[in-house]
């Protein structure tokens, strides 16, 4: 899971929203003993949270505390994300992944993406009036589906 915090997502209740998604998630993998990785990706370059470790309540706590502020390093957590897939899957060939990526698009140009070596979705929290619409282009890089958070229902 890939976290964009940067200051952008703070406009329109971008954090706010994927803030209510991710409490959901975590509470859903809680429930299925699933594992996690988190990734955010603020400031000038992204950061751990969590390495495939099981969900626990312990996430609620750092999920309150998650301020949006500096840069959008997504690229380069997409680029640490990948290579963490890719070993994960040497590692634990039999475990099914997929990656989930909170953002509201708002980066600068970027060279064209690899997909990400699962099965990926995009949550796009851009709402502001005036979108760019860079979330969409994104998941179309990624090959991954795409899904704007106000028409979001649930991930499955």
């Amino acid at each position: 899971m890939i976290v964009d915090a940067s200051a952008s997502t703070r406009r329109n209740q971008g954090l706010a929203k994927a803030k209510g998604v991710l409490t959901a998630l975590f509470d859903q993998a809680y429930r299925q003993r699933a594992r996690l990785a988190l990734l955010t990706a603020s400031g000038h370059k992204p950061s751990w949270q969590r390495h495939g470790l099981k969900a626990s309540a312990a996430l609620h706590p750092w999920l309150q505390q998650l301020g949006a502020g500096g840069g959008t390093p997504l690229i380069a957590a997409l680029e640490e994300a990948r290579e963490w897939l890719l070993t994960r899957a040497r590692q634990y060939p039999l475990e099914t992944q997929r990656c989930l990526v909170i953002t509201d698009g708002r980066l600068q140009r970027w060279a064209p993406l690899q997909p990400l070596p699962c099965a990926s979705v995009v949550v796009d929290v851009e709402s502001c009036a005036v979108r760019i619409g860079r979330g969409r282009v994104l998941a179309e890089q990624l090959q991954a589906e795409y899904r704007p958070i106000d028409q979001l229902r649930e991930l499955e």
